[in-house]
């Protein structure tokens, strides 16, 4: 296994782009003893200086109107119209979506390609987590990979990762009309995770993480998935049907909330530390 230093020497060589400068001995000295900071400290917290001034940038708010209204309208249009035979033009759309707040980041600056990198990395991570898994039914590390995601990049990147690991993953696992609901059931996740995290409200700890887990499986995930289910089904939501779908889907929500908090608790410590490594060493996401 790897040692620190020389996980850090070979992100070095992996995240360095040909024909730019490498990192002097004396930078490299400062950042690791900046970096050594970064430990599990008494009160609980995973990551004492994970950076958060407690404000939400307009683009941010802008961005969470285009997703709560937009995307559920134009979903809730590709099955009235298309009746979910359309559902790959549905996913598409959900995706460029995703990537359009994503990108506003990057305003007024020249993004590396060490940066989408990492948010590929991460979306790769969900799909392998989820494929892993793929013989316990609802037994999945997606929310936990979207929420970590969301609390160490923002909420536009845990968005777009939600979004992406869905897509991709079904290729595998079957696509159909439920991706694009599930793409923006778990986009939400992570864009709410982040803006939680950004004001305040969320806090780095594993208990918080896992509560927070949990209810937005039930809450969240559920509560899009079982209305987008009976759509799907009837193509019209009455009361009974919804209700009857709610029973029946709470104990395979209850099961997913389980894993996720489950997950959390195994990953939220060991994959934030590392992550906020790599945003102090290679200055990634800065707005």
């Amino acid at each position: 296994m790897l040692t620190e230093r020389e996980l850090d020497h070979f992100l070095d060589s992996f995240l360095a782009i040909p024909g730019e400068e490498t990192t002097s001995g004396e930078n490299i000295s400062e950042a690791e003893e900046n970096l050594e900071e970064y430990q599990l400290p008494t009160d609980g917290l995973i990551i004492r200086q994970m950076e958060k001034d407690g404000k939400v940038g307009h683009r941010t708010w802008f961005a969470l109107v285009l997703m709560l209204l937009i995307v559920p309208a134009l979903l809730y249009l590709s099955v009235r119209i298309f009746h979910g035979k359309k559902y790959m033009i549905s996913s598409l759309i959900v995706v460029f979506a995703a990537m359009l707040p994503f990108f506003m980041m990057f305003e007024g600056r020249k993004p590396k390609a060490r940066e989408i990198m990492v948010i590929a990395v991460l979306s790769a991570l969900g799909v392998a987590g989820r494929a892993a898994f793929f013989m316990v039914p609802s037994f999945k590390p997606v929310a936990a990979f979207v929420i970590l995601t969301g609390i160490s990049f923002g909420g536009e990147a845990g968005f777009l990762v939600g979004c992406l690991i869905m897509l991709i993953s079904n290729m595998f696992m079957g696509q159909g009309p439920w991706t694009p609901w599930q793409m923006f059931s778990f986009g939400i996740i992570g864009f709410l995770a982040g803006i939680l995290y950004k004001k305040g409200i969320l806090k780095a700890r594993k208990i918080d993480l896992c509560i927070y887990g949990f209810l937005s499986v039930v809450l969240i995930y559920g509560g899009i998935m079982n209305p987008a289910s009976v759509l799907m089904a009837y193509g019209h939501i009455t009361k009974e049907s919804l209700l009857a779908f709610y029973i029946s889907g709470l104990p395979v929500d209850l099961v997913h909330a389980a894993s996720t908090v489950v997950f959390l608790c195994i990953m939220s410590q060991p994959l934030l530390t590392k992550l906020e490594r790599i945003k102090v060493k290679y200055g990634l996401i800065q707005r």
